[in-house]
């Protein structure tokens, strides 16, 4: 995803048709942010290299009067020009975090959108994130729906909540994915030294959720809304101690396990929306055993709640934090108690906002 100036924007291109037929305004519209520099978020599909996501966002501070009932003053982010072509890839779910990351960087406290009732698929996808119908906005356009996301609001619901984390009531883990997996995994957290090709258009790319599938026996302790470090571990350019890094931080949603499913294809249909294997690969982590007998597998699916804005390196995290000093210590899934997980967050630059005691 990149955010350019919409100087750069084919107004002729036929994505913008539907918005142009929603907005008799949008030509002008357009034109005049094209004149002023102002920016927009757009993904670009690297297969056909067509626009497939668009997103205006900008701070509001001010009632919002248009509408009814009137919505009173306080600091906002308005979503104003929002479309996904969504084709399977999750890119809806991929621009829901993005306008909360704007969200928390400007500190708003709330964040919302106008969508006509026939976008059905768009109203779906806000509400299952926490956004709440508040208001009601009549044009020459027609009726529009106000849909409005508190920021603040914790109501214990995973999605509802998304992205806030509550770092009380649950344990606290950090988890390790190698770099071959980390960022087709997690795109919002690429390192600055790898390469951004890697990054694939999947739903496990693009998406909210992800599942991770791994053999660690500790992963049997895991409950939902536990909370996880992702830690990629070292690409073997450098010292282990340097070159590993805390990236990420997901709340469990739900662990399963082998027993949980019917048979491998039921293991299949559930794995393959979130997770970055293929099918064959999926086939191979079912059938892996063990002296003969079937691995313990854990399927681990979690929300991707923010990435760290300074990624905080092995070697800090042993002589700074206390995590993983014992000779021993096992780097693949480690139990973190509260004031670690807490230190790695103000390390990592986490903004304060998202986090609930």
């Amino acid at each position: 995803m990149n955010y350019v100036p919409f100087s750069v924007l084919n107004l002729d291109n036929p994505f913008y048709d539907s918005l142009k037929n929603d907005y008799k305004e949008f030509e002008t519209w357009f034109k005049k942010k094209q004149a002023d520099g102002s920016k927009a978020y757009v993904e670009i599909e690297r297969s056909t290299n067509e626009i497939v996501g668009f997103l205006y966002v900008k701070v509001e501070e001010e009632e919002i009067a248009d509408v009814s009932p009137v919505l009173p003053a306080k600091k906002r982010i308005k979503a104003g020009t929002f479309k996904v072509n969504a084709h399977g890839t999750k890119y809806g779910e991929r621009f829901i975090k993005k306008i909360m990351d704007h969200a928390f960087s400007e500190n708003a406290e709330e964040v919302y959108l106008t969508v006509f009732p026939k976008h059905e698929g768009l109203i779906s996808l806000i509400s299952r994130y926490g956004f709440i119908h508040k208001a009601t906005k009549t044009t020459e356009n027609g009726r529009e729906l106000v849909f409005v996301k508190d920021m603040k609001l914790y109501t214990g619901n995973v999605l509802l909540d998304y992205p806030l984390i509550k770092i009380t009531g649950c344990g606290k883990y950090l988890l390790s994915i190698r770099p071959e997996f980390h960022t087709r995994l997690f795109p919002d957290s690429i390192l600055k030294n790898e390469n951004y090709d890697v990054v694939q258009d999947i739903s496990a790319t693009n998406s909210i959720h992800k599942i991770y599938i791994c053999f660690m026996s500790g992963c049997s302790n895991l409950k939902p809304k536990d909370l996880l470090l992702i830690y990629r571990t070292s690409d073997k350019l450098g010292p282990a101690r340097y070159r590993s890094v805390v990236t990420s931080v997901c709340e469990v949603q739900e662990v399963k396990t082998r027993s949980d499913f019917k048979d491998m294809e039921d293991f299949i249909k559930y794995s393959s929306a979130y997770s970055i294997f293929a099918r064959n690969e999926l086939i191979k982590l079912w059938n892996a055993d063990s002296y003969g007998k079937p691995k313990s597998l854990f399927i681990i699916k979690m929300t991707y709640n923010v990435a760290l804005g300074k990624r905080v390196i092995n070697d800090t995290l042993q002589t700074e934090y206390g995590i993983g000093s014992a000779p021993d210590t096992y780097w693949g899934f480690m139990k973190l108690t509260d004031d670690q997980f807490l230190n790695v967050l103000k390390g990592g630059n986490v903004n304060e906002n998202i986090i609930v005691y």
